[in-house]
């Protein structure tokens, strides 16, 4: 029997429009702060207020740094500025092996010469042409 895989899995469903949950999430969030600042300051100071609070909701609601959501993104710089920034080493208990002084005399050793004579290079191509045939 055949079964369908899902495809996409991780991409966010679409729920209004092209929002998604988290994004209409923002945007509705948005709309009450803004509500809440056009109650409460004259109108001078609401286009200044909610000039910033539009850019900075639909920073949260769209803009994905390489990939993460704004949110994530904010959470870990936040992370990062309060956390210690102090490296520490600590040498471990195990006890290395020793290093033994190397013998110069034997590290020069004189390793024979490896060229082949031209009878020899003939031999070695007959012998593997002849080993290829037999496989065809």
């Amino acid at each position: 029997m055949m079964f369908s895989v899902p495809q996409f899995i991780d991409v966010e469903d679409k729920i209004a429009g092209p929002l998604t949950w988290k994004q209409l999430g923002w945007m509705i969030g948005m709309g009450t702060v803004i509500m809440l600042f056009f109650k409460l300051f004259d109108t001078t100071l609401f286009i200044i207020a909610t000039i910033p609070t539009v850019l900075l909701f639909v920073i949260f609601a769209f803009y994905r740094p390489n990939g993460f959501p704004m949110t994530t993104f904010v959470f870990y710089t936040v992370l990062f500025l309060f956390r210690p920034k102090i490296a520490v080493w600590r040498r471990s208990a195990e006890k290395k092996p020793e290093v033994k002084p190397v013998d110069i005399s034997q590290s020069h050793k004189i390793v024979p010469s490896k060229q082949m004579s031209e009878e020899k290079l003939r031999a070695f191509a007959k012998i593997l042409d002849n080993q290829n045939m037999d496989r065809k």
